[in-house]
């Protein structure tokens, strides 16, 4: 057999396994409690009334529904993410959007078109990983700025846009997660979502927001999204249905500015085509029929309480220290905790799966690789009854390595 390596090319010696995804593997035996992946609630799952949608849309969409459809997504359900895009202030065009296979597809297209290797992007310190991978994957030179309780530290983001101005480096993007940051649970302030808008104009930057739990806030006031405080442009929203309806549909949406949805469209057209129309006119229906927002409010309901029990059992079972901390968010699915500097979490998840309880490392989340005493806990996939148990094996196992 022939050198494969030699022949792959740059992007896909590049490209590396989800680190998530391989440890996921681990956690798949059924003694384990895991508040690892980010799954949301099977039970939020609408199965029933997705029972009748589907036989209803094959029998008005028939052949419709089975076909090809175009690239840029049905107008059907365009029409609905208008409407939707309003509760935020924000209006919109069909122009504006993209339909796509979930908003990872979009973080991968976004980085093909603007992203030329050695480009800084400007990343959150720590940021979702799959923003992480994609971005990687084209070569970018990732730029960290430190996440704090508020969000992306945007002072110091602006002392970094300085330092790169005088290299004349030409920066692309940033990037943030503004509520309910993954992997964090932290929402960004609405002071520094006016500033960061700003600065986008003064150094001449797109900002791309990935917002795809915005809409499960359980607690708080909501502060606007950066694409409603946007009035030039410069902000490419990323949206999923994965965490605020069902991830099997594989369904998101880009909204961003008429050209830049163009040249999206090309780079899709590359890679699949076009979304599948099938589950695009079940979600169309879905929403339709007025059932996404009902849904939504039951899902609240069901993540609020299970938030609720992590911290309750975080305070119980983690040994009480000094260097020994967690986020409390205000919705989402993850909070973030902070250990000792001396605990490697990497080394220490050998142990915790054999004491059958699994979280996801913290440096995954780094673009440096750091954040090696840090934990992300998801509280939305677990049951309710395992919560106290699997916290207090978390607690054993961060006991024994202080």
């Amino acid at each position: 057999m022939i050198d494969l390596e030699k022949n792959y090319s740059i992007n896909a010696r590049r490209m590396k396994k989800s680190v998530i995804r391989e440890l996921l593997k681990l956690t798949a035996k059924p003694e384990i409690i895991s508040f690892a992946g980010g799954l949301p609630a099977p039970e939020t799952f609408p199965i029933d009334e997705l029972d009748d949608i589907c036989s209803s849309v094959l029998k008005e969409y028939g052949a419709r529904a089975l076909q090809y459809g175009p690239t840029e997504g049905i107008d059907l359900l365009k029409d609905q993410l208008i409407e939707w895009a309003k509760r935020d202030n924000v209006s919109i065009t069909r122009e504006n959007i993209l339909i796509t296979v979930a908003s990872q597809q979009g973080l991968d297209l976004i980085s093909k078109i603007f992203i030329d290797p050695s480009d800084p992007i400007i990343v959150g310190l720590p940021t979702y990983l799959g923003g992480l991978s994609a971005f990687n994957t084209y070569g970018a030179h990732l730029v960290g700025v430190k996440v704090d309780e508020n969000g992306m530290n945007i002072d110091k983001l602006e002392i970094k846009l300085k330092e790169l101005r005088k290299k004349e480096e030409h920066y692309k993007f940033v990037y943030v997660v503004p509520d309910f940051q993954n992997p964090t649970g932290t929402t960004m302030t609405i002071d520094r979502r006016k500033k960061l808008i700003e600065l986008s104009k003064e150094f001449d930057f797109l900002i791309l927001e990935d917002s795809p739990y915005r809409e499960l806030r359980f607690e708080g006031e909501e502060p606007e999204s950066m694409l409603s405080l946007d009035n030039i442009g410069n902000v490419m929203s990323l949206h999923t249905f994965s965490k605020i309806f069902a991830p099997g549909f594989r369904l998101g949406w880009v909204i961003a500015e008429p050209a830049i949805i163009d040249k999206l469209v090309v780079a899709k057209q590359s890679a699949d085509l076009c979304t599948p129309p099938f589950t695009q006119f079940i979600v169309y229906e879905y929403m339709k029929r007025g059932l996404l927002e009902k849904n939504i409010k039951s899902t609240i309901e069901v993540y609020k309480k299970k938030k609720n029990l992590m911290i309750k059992y975080l305070d119980k079972y983690l040994p009480k220290h000094d260097e020994i901390s967690w986020t409390n968010p205000e919705g989402g699915l993850f909070l973030w905790v902070k250990l000792p500097k001396k605990i490697d979490t990497e080394k220490m998840f050998e142990e915790a799966i054999k004491e059958n309880v699994a979280y996801i490392i913290g440096s995954a989340f780094d673009a440096y690789s750091k954040s090696r005493n840090c934990i992300r806990l998801n509280f939305s996939y677990a049951k309710e009854e395992l919560f106290e148990e699997g916290l207090k094996r978390l607690g054993k196992v961060i006991e024994k390595n202080l």
